[in-house]
């Protein structure tokens, strides 16, 4: 996943602090500013340190709004990053080359090569006698003293600890699937003359979000990475959207040059908070690191501390602030519907298009219902008035099983080589396809890929992806 990142390290996460501030209280905001703080501060020691050169450049970080409606939410969000103990401040001009209406700002913020960075660890790690294995799948975990690993091919790798860090939980005990909400977001990038460059990290939640950063590209040269149009995968419609974020792009920034693109996929817990920590209420050797929103960078070496120190039997402010079994009903619960209510209608929409009889489910007016064969079960489907479908297993009166997260990432993600990684990967139009390993997993994917493509998902194109590296394959 770390290929797929614009590597912002941001303690600003949108308009999070007045939503924290409301659940987790003023003392949960500030852990949660603190433990991002700390986070970055890690990155920027360990880069001292061993001397590693990942571009790694200081720059504010910024969430604005274009509209005067937006601009006082993003004024409430500066008080409330402030009280959590950043060093936010509201602010109505920018380096954009467009008017915002206001904006809140976070000093010394910063961005990096991730890659570059990540290279750099692995070579310490190795030096220091650690082991790195790729395309080893693990299949099963059996939890005790030591924990007990499978992988695909059979073998077995026992470990005092094991951390499960996986971006979705390849095994989740704790129901971390239900308080999870997948998300898609496509991003393209050009150059742009240095001059041009706007001076820091953007975001804006209106619409469909945009995210606007650069990164270093040669003399004279920046990258400009743009991100945007948030959507629920399998949503469909890749190139459409693909286009509207273009479009932005040239429109804002009528001097860049596109070069690349590619998607991004992200998790949002259901309180907002990531889940780190043990990876059930009993476990005593297994944990857990997820739902980082697309805030993985910061998000994810506060995790690796945070259980680093629970490990080793210490204990970080923030530990409780992002335990996974916390569970607040109250608070929660509107969110755990929402996404669960999405993950059933996608089931239903894009996983269910027969109907017993031949016709589609797309044919089930309002109103009405038929009986839909899911390989050898027939689930019983109901358009309401509203034009929602709701699925029960027939002749129970229970809710089928949601599909989650399980979406095949497809079709409309196209692996490029990292900003600044060397060589470019000149993306042709409209949504490239996914490189899947060569693995049983790669091809259990393609097949149900292929699958869902006979049953009538016919955005599901396949086109050649260009310019990807030996390197892409292990990311």
């Amino acid at each position: 996943m770390t290929g797929h990142t614009t590597a912002k390290l941001s303690a600003l996460h949108g308009t999070a602090y007045q939503r924290l501030r409301s659940t987790r209280g003023a003392q949960g905001a500030a852990l949660y500013a603190r433990s991002q703080q700390d986070a970055i501060g890690h990155v920027v020691a360990v880069c001292d340190e061993l001397g590693i050169d990942c571009e790694l450049e200081r720059v504010p970080a910024f969430t604005y709004a274009e509209t005067a409606k937006e601009a006082r939410t993003v004024e409430e969000e500066a008080e409330a990053a402030r009280e959590a103990g950043l060093p936010a401040s509201y602010v109505e001009e920018t380096g954009l080359p467009f008017p915002v209406a206001g904006a809140v700002r976070v000093e010394e913020q910063a961005q990096f090569h991730p890659r570059k960075y990540l290279y750099a660890l692995l070579a310490d790690l190795e030096r220091l006698g650690g082991q790195i294995f790729e395309e080893s799948r693990v299949v099963g975990l059996e939890e005790g003293e030591p924990c007990r690993l499978t992988t695909e091919d059979g073998r077995t790798v026992t470990a005092r600890d094991v951390v499960v860090a996986t971006h979705y939980p390849v095994f989740d005990r704790s129901l971390l699937f239900a308080r999870l909400k997948p998300h898609r977001e496509l991003v393209v990038a050009g150059v742009i003359p240095a001059e041009q460059d706007p001076g820091g990290m953007y975001l804006t939640p209106e619409g469909t979000t945009r995210s606007v950063r650069t990164a270093p590209y040669g003399e004279g040269q920046r990258l400009l990475i743009v991100t945007g149009e948030k959507f629920t995968p399998g949503a469909g419609r890749v190139g459409e959207r693909y286009e509207r974020l273009e479009q932005w792009t040239t429109r804002r920034f009528p001097d860049v040059r596109l070069t690349h693109r590619w998607a991004a996929q992200d998790n949002e817990p259901t309180d907002g908070v990531p889940f780190v920590g043990a990876l059930h209420p009993r476990a005593r050797h297994a944990f857990v690191a997820a739902g980082f929103n697309g805030w993985g960078m910061a998000g994810g070496v506060m995790s690796g501390r945070l259980l680093a120190a629970r490990i080793t039997g210490q204990k970080l402010p923030w530990a409780d602030l992002y335990d996974p079994v916390r569970l607040q009903p109250l608070k929660e619960a509107p969110s755990l519907l929402r996404f669960q209510a999405a993950a059933a209608g996608h089931f239903v929409g894009d996983r269910l298009p027969f109907v017993a009889g031949g016709g589609p489910a797309s044919a089930i007016a309002p109103g009405e219902g038929a009986v839909v064969r899911s390989g050898a079960r027939q689930l019983a489907v109901h358009r309401d008035d509203a034009g929602e479908l709701h699925a029960l297993s027939a002749g129970v009166r229970t809710w089928a099983a949601s599909c989650g997260s399980t979406t095949p990432n497809a079709p409309g993600s196209a692996r490029a080589t990292a900003p600044g990684s060397g060589s470019a990967a000149r993306c042709s139009r409209g949504p490239p396809y996914a490189l899947w390993r060569r693995s049983r997993t790669s091809r259990t994917r393609t097949s149900r890929a292929r699958r869902i493509e006979r049953m009538g998902r016919t955005e599901w194109t396949t086109t050649r992806t260009a310019g990807v590296t030996p390197h892409d394959r292990h990311r």
